[in-house]
Parts: structure tokens; sequence; C-alpha cells
């Protein structure tokens, strides 16, 4: 964010696999929205900024994943997807599409992994996390506890630090403690998620038209416009009545999404 009216986002490119520059401009997009969305009377103030950065998150993520990696959504857009990639796509069709999107495996890059093994990167981040700080886990072993713990928890071999402990550029930069905010994001996507459907019950009709303006209306009202006025609990208390991160919403929303892929 530069300003309120001026928002700016950067994505990956990777000419044999769409995936990274798709979601991640979905989700760049999604905090760009946020920004956007907040109040002009708060520009050049401390509240021109998200609640926090896990109401954020919850905004890329959102779109990212509950928008852009939902069926009803390449109902609409695989078409365009088609024409823009003549020969790559010409005998896929939108549902195998959807299918390969959300296809549900391991994987060594957190920006890249599906929804279901996502937050196994997150605690694996956290925890490594607390060990540096705590003195103990000292930085040159860094590498090793990185590697036991992708092979613990996602049973995957790193075959190099760029692969591994460098791939994400927080620790460089100093944003120590940031990671947990993007499964905290994922919690309160699906706990707004689960109040959306509610009040736009016919969201997926709107999605496979193409039509998202009701969405980001609803999260201009409820979320956007507020930019940093409320405190992150407050916010929730605001919006959904509740005063508590809850992870049942993102166990229901995840195991419905297994069952209809893979069958229940």
């Amino acid at each position: 964010s530069m300003a309120i009216d001026d928002i700016r986002i950067t994505t990956r490119y990777d000419e044999s696999f769409i995936n990274r520059a798709l979601f991640g401009s979905m989700h760049e997009c999604g905090h760009g929205l946020y920004e956007h969305g907040i109040n002009p009377a708060f520009e050049r103030t401390p509240l021109a900024d998200g609640a926090s950065m896990s109401w954020h998150e919850s905004q890329s993520r959102m779109w990212e994943n509950f928008v852009g990696r939902s069926r009803p959504f390449w109902q609409s857009f695989f078409p365009q997807l088609q024409r823009a990639f003549p020969g790559q796509l010409d005998d896929c069709d939108a549902d195998a599409f959807y299918r390969a999107v959300n296809k549900m495996h391991p994987s060594l890059i957190r920006v890249e992994a599906d929804e279901l093994t996502y937050n196994l990167h997150i605690i694996l981040r956290f925890e490594l996390e607390q060990g540096m700080l705590s003195g103990d886990i000292p930085l040159a072993d860094l590498p090793e506890a990185w590697n036991a713990r992708m092979k613990d928890y996602l049973g995957i071999d790193v075959p190099s630090n760029a692969n591994g402990v460098l791939q994400d550029v927080h620790w460089s930069s100093g944003n120590l403690g940031y990671f947990p905010t993007y499964a905290l994001g994922n919690v309160v996507a699906a706990q707004l998620w689960e109040r959306i459907r509610k009040e736009l019950p016919d969201l997926d009709d709107q999605f496979a038209r193409g039509e998202f303006g009701p969405l980001r209306e609803w999260l201009q009202t409820n979320i956007y416009q507020y930019g940093r006025k409320f405190l992150p609990k407050e916010l929730l208390q605001k919006v959904l009545g509740v005063d508590q991160f809850d992870a049942k919403p993102l166990l229901r929303y995840l195991t419905a999404k297994v069952d209809e892929l893979y069958g229940a």
C-alpha cells in the first residue's frame, strides 16, 4: 500500500507451473482490496491499515482459496484461461482443472501448499522460531532442524536449503513471529465464510457468473472500511458476535472439501 488509492501488488512466475502466479496474485489482491477499502478519512493516520496481520491474511487467504480455488470460480473463468493458453489446456475441462489446483499432497514450498497441509508449514516455522528465540536451536543448526521437521510433519526430504529453510523472505527481513498470522488468517477466513454464505446464499451462482461484487461489498461494509479502528477481537465481536478465534469452521470447511474431492 502506497496509499489507499495507490495499491500495488507483486507476484511470482514459473513458465511451467501456473499456480505460482495465479494464486499468488489472488492472494496479494486480497491484501490490496483490504487496503483499498479503508475509509478515506483514515488516510495518513495509524488507522489506515488492517485490524491486524491475522485479519489481513484472512482476506488474502479467503480470495486465494475460498474464492479462487472454488468450483464455481472455475466454471466462470476456465474458458478464459483456455483462451489465454491455447495448446496447453485444449484437452482439459473446468472440472479437471478445479481438481488439479486442489490436489492435496505434501509439498516443499509453503506458498504452493494445498489448503489441507498448509498449516503444517506454519506450525513447523512457528516451532523453529520459538527454538531460535529461546536459544534451543542455534542458527547454524536451523537447516538440519528444518529438514527433520519437514520429514516428520510432511514425510518429504528437502533437496536444498533454497527449497527449505531459505525459501521464505520473512526471516531474512526480520519478520520473526509473522508466520502464525497465516494460520490465524485461515481460521478467521473460515469463520467469516460461514457467515458470508448465510447472508449471501446464492454466492456459488454469483461466482459461476463471474460476479464478485456482492462479496466485496459485504467485506467492505463489515471489515474493510474500519481499517484499524477496532482491535482484532473487537472486530470479531462486531462482525460475528464472538470474541474468540475458532478453528472449528476451518475444520468443517476442509473436511467438506476433502470429502467432495476424494470421496467421504
